[in-house]
């Protein structure tokens, strides 16, 4: 993998195993309880550890040797940091076949990180359809005003803005905005909390790799030394701190993990702050079915907390727009700029429906080229 996914997956990785032994210390006192056997993590810390050893870093445009038939190289999809499409290139008695995996393909223009730069030639392309039936369609200018609205009624009313939000990829996409905004002259600063010990330590990932970064984020890290800093910008650390937020007057931003609703630091937040008609909860991110984010964008009245029904008199604001997934036009645009055609598309990654509109739409633009979706265990001939 790239370099910034190891440490990456490093981070992940050791928060997960940690959740995962916390749940089942905690699942295991009321097993034993009634004479059950011990539930175990997928997997521990030391597991954790001994995948890490196994890790390779390699570079953009990097080629490694798989095996003695296989090379792979990596190529910048500016998804998340370091996200790339990987091109496997088999050779054997003289001739060769070239597949690229394109894995989550990013957006051109969103901040940190650098454009995906256009696909290599590939025999055969294996492409997501996250989005493949949508579009964005809100503009940056219309986020831009929400986000003023938003901090104008903050101000008035000294409220808390919650921001649910995941730890890798959209506290620091937040973060960079709201310095925006500031820099430009368009909000005065107010406080901004970052709640989340996990995003702490990726956001320390992600100041490992100015290389990663966009020309405008590069020339801040190399101006004013640090993109996710500023006097107004506090990342919170100890649970004490977090504790204190909840007695915080406003007006102030709060941007806490999970980005669901379903663990973390912010179900506390959103536990103190739900019931004050004054505060807003934004959403800035997808939210899966029967999740405490989902109820939120869904609007109802009373929401689950903790296991208990509680009155939500907090105003909630979804902010679309701001996924870093490829849209329709995007997906289209990357299969169009492979060169040659490839010969063979295996459309993957989705819904059903995403993935059959998006097959049908590449189909249509290259009438002589073989494109499928796939079911599960299929196999194909290349």
């Amino acid at each position: 993998m790239t370099r910034a996914p190891a440490d990456l997956a490093e981070v992940m990785l050791e928060d997960s195993a940690r959740l995962q032994e916390n749940d089942c210390s905690y699942l295991n006192k009321k097993e034993n309880r009634r004479g059950k056997s011990c539930l175990r993590p997928v997997y521990d810390a030391r597991d954790v550890r001994a995948i890490i050893r196994r890790f390779v870093g390699a570079r953009y445009g990097d080629t490694i040797k798989v095996t003695p038939r296989v090379a792979a190289s990596f190529y910048d999809v500016g998804h998340i940091l370091g996200s790339a499409a990987i091109r496997l290139k088999y050779s054997a008695r003289g001739n060769s076949t070239t597949v690229l995996f394109s894995g989550d393909l990013g957006r051109s223009q969103m901040p940190i990180l650098r454009d995906p730069t256009p696909p290599p030639s590939c025999d055969v392309l294996i492409i997501e359809s996250t989005y493949g039936d949508r579009l964005h369609d809100t503009s940056a200018e219309t986020l831009t005003q929400q986000a003023l609205q938003l901090v104008a009624h903050a101000k008035e009313h000294n409220s808390k803005i919650i921001v649910p939000a995941f730890a890798l990829g959209r506290i620091q996409d937040i973060v960079m905005r709201i310095k925006r905004l500031v820099a430009e002259g368009r909000i005065d600063p107010l406080p901004v909390y970052i709640d989340s010990p996990l995003a702490l330590k990726i956001t320390d990932v992600f100041r490992k790799y100015p290389d990663c970064y966009d020309e405008e984020t590069f020339h801040t890290f190399t101006s004013e030394g640090d993109p996710f800093a500023a006097r107004y910008i506090r990342y919170v650390s100890s649970p004490e701190e977090s504790k204190q937020l909840n007695n915080l007057k406003g007006p102030c931003v709060i941007i806490a993990s999970s980005g669901m609703c379903e663990g973390g630091r912010v179900v506390h937040h959103l536990k103190h702050a739900i019931q004050d008609p004054a505060n807003i909860i934004a959403i800035v991110g997808f939210q899966a079915e029967h999740t405490l984010g989902r109820r939120l964008v869904e609007g109802w009245d009373v929401v689950p907390i903790f296991g208990i029904p509680t009155p939500r008199r907090a105003q909630v604001v979804v902010f679309n727009g701001l996924s870093a997934h490829a849209d329709r036009n995007d997906l289209l645009a990357y299969v169009r700029a492979i060169s040659p055609a490839p010969q063979q598309v295996f459309v993957v990654h989705r819904k059903e429906k995403q993935a059959l509109s998006l097959a049908a739409a590449i189909q249509n633009e290259h009438p002589k080229m073989a494109v499928v979706v796939p079911t599960k265990d299929s196999m194909h001939e290349i």
